[in-house]
């Protein structure tokens, strides 16, 4: 058993990460603030189904909150740290960008200082295929200079995985950063592209359809990313020479993974799969591309895949009906 600190417990991936662990018996202590980004009935749902789970207790807090930070890890003294907790999305970034200062910058912060001081055997951390930002080669490799992000959140998930080096450096803190991609599935957010086209298709309502439909993402299956994140937590770093972009190596014990489908989809192949699942048609409206937007995203896994021997590879058609399935479940529509 390990004692695990998960942040972002009431969120989408932090829960399924959660259950993850519990079910091979790991005892998880998350944290979650359960801010309103968005619906939060859907966040106290994931709550309820942790909650009085055998391993898993639970503290409302801030990551934010230095205070709250420092009596935490100093009185559980976890062994491993998965943060998960952070302020999402691009667009809100645009209209909001005080959240992201608070939650990736400051948030993320203060669970370096906590990991630092208290004896954490390893720091496994979100980041974003966001970083990637103005790249244009496919697929997105972690070798790629990601110097040019075109969004304050891609921003701070940069910035997020430059302080984990300096951690790992100057500390000797074992860190491994995880860039998802376009992650979705049951008990997903409400703020992303599938969700939103389901509940407006079955609202008989149209869909935003953004660049004209001319989009690809690497979606990326829930199942998936938790079997990454967990089989990555499981795997420490070590000092040892690690190419960080070509012509500069670290010994520092820090790395970093895409985790994605290794298979970009087109975004009307994916809205097909969606109509088909739902026995309905989408009313398409196509718009202009989002500040702050990239019109594909690709991940090369071959590092993860040989350094952990895992690779997502759940096709979009079976994760759409898994999903469609738990939100008319969740939803009785």
């Amino acid at each position: 058993m390990t004692r695990y600190l998960v942040t972002g417990t009431a969120g989408f991936i932090g829960y399924h990460v959660a259950l993850k662990l519990l079910a091979r018996g790991d005892e998880v202590l998350g944290i979650d603030n359960v801010n309103d980004y968005y619906d939060v009935r859907l966040k106290e749902a994931r709550m309820a189904r942790l909650d009085g789970k055998p391993g898993y207790r639970f503290l409302r807090a801030d990551v934010a909150d230095r205070g709250a930070m420092e009596r935490f890890f100093a009185t559980e003294k976890p062994e491993r740290v998965i943060h998960l907790a952070a302020q999402a999305g691009v667009r809100y970034s645009i209209i909001n960008p005080y959240a992201y200062n608070d939650a990736n910058l400051l948030g993320f912060f203060n669970i370096l200082e906590g990991c630092r001081h208290h004896g954490v055997q390893h720091l496994t951390y979100a980041s974003s295929s966001s970083v990637c930002g103005a790249n244009t080669e496919l697929p997105f490799s972690t070798a790629d200079n990601v110097d040019h992000p075109i969004s304050l959140y891609a921003a701070t998930k940069k910035a997020n995985e430059l302080m984990a080096h300096t951690y790992s450096h100057l500390f000797n803190l074992p860190t491994t950063g995880l860039r998802f991609f376009t992650v979705y599935g049951p008990w997903g957010r409400p703020d992303m592209a599938l969700f939103l086209f389901t509940k407006a298709i079955l609202e008989g309502r149209p869909i935003d359809v953004f660049n004209h439909g001319k989009m690809q993402r690497d979606f990326t299956y829930i199942d998936d990313i938790v079997e990454g994140v967990v089989r990555v937590s499981d795997r420490i770093p070590t000092p040892e020479n690690v190419p960080v972009v070509p012509g500069i190596s670290s010994r520092a014990p820090y790395r970093v993974y895409n985790i994605g489908n290794n298979n970009p989809v087109a975004l009307m192949d994916m809205i097909g799969a969606l109509e088909r699942q739902l026995g309905k048609v989408a009313e398409k409206r196509l718009l202009p591309m989002q500040p702050g937007d990239v019109p594909a995203t690709y991940a090369d896994v071959a590092d993860l895949q040989a350094d952990v021997g895992f690779k997502p590879a759940t096709p979009i058609e079976t994760g759409i009906q898994r999903f469609v399935a738990w939100y008319r479940e969740f939803y009785n529509v």
